[in-house]
């Protein structure tokens, strides 16, 4: 079989950003699917499982409320937990996105308050949140994120 787009990215050399993963055709239109990548893969440790689901669940919130929720179409993490993956309709760049990945993580950072869907009734694992944690993992990646990392390396 043939080997899929993001294995054939060079982890070792990878940074945290947010990267285009892949531009895909469906139909007439594009589904553009971007690589949000919070840590170095295999130098750091990854996102803690708590954490992880807490950016889950207030980035997914924010994106799907946001001025541009019409092009969202999935926010999600990663199986190896160094990041999320986000897909929006429409062939995009990093630098179009840039600033709604911005607001999506100041909206974290300044969140207070229960987690929206953090219930029994809305979520299969509800009581895995830890809002402390995702500011902290989200900060970093703000941080980072403003080094404009867009283009993934050779």
């Amino acid at each position: 079989m043939e080997k899929i787009e993001s294995f054939r990215i060079d982890h070792e050399r990878l940074e945290p950003g947010l990267y285009v993963s892949r531009t895909d055709a469906a139909g007439e239109t594009f589904v553009t699917t971007f690589d949000l990548r919070f840590t170095r893969p295999n130098r750091e440790p990854v996102l803690d499982m708590p954490a992880l689901h807490t950016v889950e669940h207030l980035g997914a919130t924010f994106l799907r409320n946001s001025e541009r929720k019409g092009e969202i179409l999935y926010f999600g993490p990663m199986g190896c937990r160094t990041g999320f993956y986000l897909l929006m309709s429409g062939k995009l760049t990093s630098e179009e996105v840039f600033p709604l990945i911005e607001k999506m993580c100041e909206y974290i950072l300044s969140f207070k308050g229960p987690i929206p869907g953090a219930t029994p009734k809305e979520c299969g694992n509800f009581m895995e949140q830890n809002l402390p944690m995702a500011k902290y993992y989200v900060s970093r990646y703000l941080e980072e994120l403003k080094k404009k990392r867009f283009t993934y390396p050779e």
